[in-house]
């Protein structure tokens, strides 16, 4: 028995789930690991896994919140336009030599809240760019790679503030745990029946061959014009190595690539958007051939501001993803407060930089190819909520003829 408030045999099969089904890690691959400190117990159960399936070389990389802190308590103003470019460019090249990668997230979202938002944003756009590098290996699809959580006190205590501490962390790994299926009898066996389902709704999009969706719920009235050659996915995919894995654990979405210059109307947010620390709630956009020309939101509107600013790419879409409101995680009741969570129980839209792998033999196309065809490029990509019970999805096709796609938030 443990008294810990986190089910240690729950982490065993997390961690099964993440090499085997997040990963799929293949023997002889490297992997590297990012995630906090406080994840060590789960951190320790990957590597084992990991080893156990052939891994060359685990290498954890692991971040700290008071270490964070003490750079905005402290740091120099100058300092916040710096980032770790040799570290980022080290795991390009890892990256670049067949290493896999995988994200634990864990750490408190609301951590920077507090903090001078001109310096969050900052040292995010500096990371950001430094980032680039090895971000395109992951968004291009090149490497098998995967995010998934471990229930972090701090985090715990921002969903469940009135909760005492040891309960609140056992509710929110009970939660991640469910939905990231490891409280059934076969985990792994549960994800291959979840990702065909996935598969059957993506297949359906792409035979459709919609030139645009129309979205219409509360707030909303906006037209999404749909990439040339842009292709559905959803749940495991084969990355341009040949390992087919589950980029996201948990994952209710089917995915694909907008087209930059053809985005027409408004959107406003149906969940809050918890980014770099801060919230930004009730966000409420217009575009107009594709760009973002107003924008406000109840909560956090200059922060949302600053993260359009960050460049062209940004004002623009890279990603809409659908979600019917019947997903676990919407059921669930629950605000996360982190997008790996939140954006699996609503239809979202993503500022900024697209996936290659939403186009039609997007592993062979060059950037300036994928740009012609309307992909975006960006150094931020961030996801927000836009769909909920009210919303109603058509999709359009080239003449211009409504499909029913969604209705009340759920696949019609």
């Amino acid at each position: 028995m443990t008294d810990s408030p986190i089910d240690p045999s729950l982490l065993d099969r997390l961690a099964d789930v993440a090499v085997h089904t997040g990963l799929n890690l293949q023997p002889g691959q490297q992997l590297i690991i990012t995630a906090p400190a406080e994840a060590l117990p789960l951190v320790r159960r990957i590597t084992v896994a990991a080893y156990k399936a052939g891994a060359a070389l685990v290498t954890p990389i692991l971040s700290d919140p008071e270490l964070t802190l003490a750079r905005f308590a402290h740091g120099s103003d100058n300092g916040f336009d710096s980032a770790a470019d040799w570290l980022f460019s080290g795991m390009a090249d890892a990256y670049a030599n067949g290493a896999a990668r995988l994200a634990i997230v864990g750490e408190d979202p609301m951590l920077l809240s507090e903090m001078d938002p001109a310096k969050v944003s900052r040292a995010g756009k500096a990371t950001s760019s430094a980032y680039k590098p090895a971000l395109e290996k992951i968004s291009n699809f090149e490497i098998n790679w995967s995010i998934c959580s471990y229930p972090g006190l701090a985090w715990a205590k921002r969903m469940f503030p009135e909760l005492p501490e040891t309960q609140a962390q056992q509710k929110l790994a009970e939660a991640i745990f469910a939905a990231s299926r490891v409280d059934r009898d076969d985990p792994v066996a549960a994800w291959a029946e979840h990702n065909a389902a996935l598969k059957t709704r993506s297949s359906w999009l792409n035979e459709q061959r919609f030139a645009a969706l129309h979205f219409k719920g509360p707030g909303t009235d906006l037209t999404i014009g749909l990439a040339d050659d842009h292709e559905w996915h959803g749940g495991a995919a084969p990355a341009q190595n040949g390992v087919t894995c589950n980029p996201n654990v948990p994952t209710e979405e089917v995915f694909t690539t907008p087209h930059a210059h053809k985005v027409n109307g408004t959107v406003r947010s149906t969940k809050p958007l918890s980014h770099q620390g801060s919230l930004i709630d009730g966000i409420e956009v217009t575009f107009t051939d594709g760009k973002i020309t107003e924008a406000k939101a109840d909560k956090g509107g200059d922060i949302l501001r600053e993260l359009i600013a960050t460049d062209d790419g940004a004002s623009r879409l890279g990603e809409v993803a659908l979600v019917p409101h019947g997903s676990p995680i919407s059921q669930s009741g629950l605000l996360f407060y982190n997008t790996l969570f939140d954006e699996n129980a609503a239809c979202h839209i993503a500022l900024g930089q697209c996936y290659s792998k939403c186009f039609v033999d997007g592993a062979s196309l060059t950037p300036e190819e994928i740009a012609a065809k309307g992909g975006n490029s960006s150094l931020i990509h961030v996801d927000w909520m836009i769909g909920g019970p009210d919303t109603d999805i058509d999709g359009l096709t080239a003449d211009g003829t409504a499909v029913p796609v969604f209705r009340k938030g759920e696949w019609a």
